[in-house]
């Protein structure tokens, strides 16, 4: 059909409102930790104004926002499940022509991180504590 706009990508995936189980993929993705049952304890988002902004969003996106952010899901499942696949070729270095790419994993964790991050950039989220350099550390400012 001549003028006629391409499909889009996310076309495929529902647009509706995230389940519990996406909405916990979504937050390990992005690298926050367990949000847990309910308002026990002080650990958690009401606490920090990233968790409650995150939560907002994984609320309030629009129809078209939940099918774009369920393509980077099905992205991030294939790349974080790429990561302990590459283990298999860790105990060859050579093999007749082929050599292993001894930074495969390295690399593999490199993208899937990149893929986190633009999915936290595209829900204008900050990376959570386990997309930040060394890791869940906490600092304190005094």
């Amino acid at each position: 059909m001549s003028g006629s706009t391409p499909a889009s990508p996310s076309d495929q995936y529902s647009n509706a409102a995230f389940s519990d189980d996406e909405k916990t993929q979504i937050r390990r993705f992005c690298g926050y930790p367990a949000y847990g049952s309910g308002p026990a304890g002080f650990q958690g988002w009401r606490f920090f104004q990233a968790y409650g902004l995150m939560e907002f969003r994984l609320n309030n996106l629009s129809e078209p926002e939940f099918a774009v952010v369920r393509q980077y899901l099905a992205t991030l499942y294939a790349l974080e499940m790429a990561i302990p696949a590459a283990g298999a070729n860790l105990a060859t270095d050579a093999a007749a022509a082929w050599q292993h790419n001894k930074d495969e994993v390295a690399q593999r964790v490199a993208l899937y991180d990149t893929w986190r991050r633009r999915l936290c950039d595209f829900m204008g989220l900050p990376p959570g504590p386990f997309l930040q350099p060394g890791g869940n550390n906490i600092s304190m400012v005094v």
